[in-house]
């Protein structure tokens, strides 16, 4: 049996721990307001971006209205117009940042389409590469990333700032 040891994720089952129990932790982040720990790395007027703690590749952000709503068909007009101007814009700085060879950008919509936070509409916006699927998801059931979520806020906050 081969263990990969990941001792940096105590730090986030803690957090789950311990942070505020609600039925959903998008509006927790923007309640607690402290973006640096929540991963909000971009507030808009009716959407933010906030980082993915589970990223299938580094930069892998969703895009979440603050309206706590499950469909696009309950979504205002205007909040879904930001989400999409926020997910040119992140599509810009991807291809700033980290250079990818594609981008993905999906929705799953309730929890039989695969939704992990059913309740709570989000999009999610992600750099992709030729190669970035390798073996260890493959065999091993487990991602390797490059980067830490730490700098990966650090960049995309900075990019955001220009």
């Amino acid at each position: 049996m081969d263990y990969l040891w990941t001792p940096w994720r105590s730090q986030y089952m803690a957090q789950v721990t311990e942070g505020p129990q609600s039925d959903c932790f998008f509006c927790d982040a923007v309640k607690l307001n402290r973006d640096e720990e929540t991963l909000i790395v971009n507030r808009g007027k009716k959407a933010f971006v906030i980082l993915n703690r589970f990223p299938y590749t580094c930069g892998h952000v969703m895009i979440v209205p603050y309206a706590h709503v499950a469909r696009i068909s309950e979504c205002e007009p205007g909040t879904l117009a930001e989400m999409m101007e926020l997910a040119q814009k992140v599509e810009g700085l991807f291809h700033g940042e980290y250079k990818p060879d594609g981008i993905n950008l999906g929705m799953n919509l309730g929890r039989a389409a695969g939704a992990g936070v059913a309740g709570h509409l989000h999009l999610h916006v992600l750099p992709r590469w030729f190669g970035d699927s390798n073996f260890m998801t493959v065999t091993g059931e487990t991602r390797v990333l490059p980067e830490e979520l730490g700098t990966t806020y650090e960049r995309l906050k900075k990019a955001f700032r220009r």
